[in-house]
């Protein structure tokens, strides 16, 4: 049962970083901005599995609003027990708002394992003004959530906590590319290590969409998994 503790903290530690680094894409833009544009009515589902069981989902969906605004919706479930006895207990709801390739507001909420944390965030200018739990202040008008879909993110060394506006310090180094086997379909992949308290590995493809995640804490294999190319038939 200690290594169940142990693993699933990992990953909600996991859960609120992302990756940074160099590009993994010829077309990466400036830090900050977009390389894969979502399109109205996308949705980004994992499967969560803990040691090949299911633990819980991972969902980010999208809406373009009539001005071009783009929403992603996270939300995350996870669920840990020991046979009926409930033992671990994580949800997160975050919404991002982006124009113009650049983040204008995040609202998160988590309740994780018994403790509630919260963030909004408001571009003005040159900064983004952050009201959180975890943090309250100014960051760069650049940073990026830690919200793991963007690849843009891999250029960052800095990143945002959806959960409670924590400034995420962070760094990782690519490891080559990959064929994955997406619901059938293969898919290229470029790999980044998150080198941190846990080891976190990331995958996204040439055109920015990101497609697994993947680390190991005390001997618990955490994988997301996922449940079709959301791309297919969409461009």
């Amino acid at each position: 049962m200690r290594n169940l503790i142990h693993g699933i903290s990992a990953l909600t530690l996991a859960l609120g970083l992302a990756a940074a680094g160099p590009a993994a894409a010829d077309n990466m833009p400036a830090e900050g901005g977009l390389v894969w544009t979502p399109k109205d009515g996308d949705v980004i589902r994992f499967d969560v599995r803990r040691q090949g069981k299911p633990f819980g989902t991972h969902e980010v969906r999208f809406d373009v609003l009539p001005d071009g605004t783009i929403e992603a919706h996270t939300n995350v479930k996870l669920r840990a027990g020991f046979g009926p006895i409930p033992l671990y207990r994580y949800d997160l709801q975050a919404t991002e708002r982006w124009q113009d390739g650049r983040l204008v507001e995040l609202e998160g909420e988590v309740f994780k394992d018994g403790s509630k944390g919260s963030v909004t965030a408001q571009a003005d200018g040159p900064v983004i003004d952050v009201d959180g739990t975890g943090f309250d202040g100014t960051v760069p008008a650049t940073t990026i959530p830690a919200s793991h879909w963007n690849v843009a993110a891999t250029q960052a060394e800095k990143l945002l906590s959806s959960e409670n506006g924590q400034v995420i310090d962070v760094s990782v180094r690519p490891e080559g590319r990959e064929m994955l086997d997406i619901a059938g379909e293969q898919v290229e992949a470029n790999k980044f290590l998150l080198d941190s308290d846990i080891d976190v590995t990331l995958w996204y493809d040439d055109a920015g969409r990101w497609v697994k995640l993947s680390f190991a804490a005390r001997g618990q294999e955490i994988d997301y998994v996922l449940e079709a190319p959301y791309w297919r038939d969409r461009g």
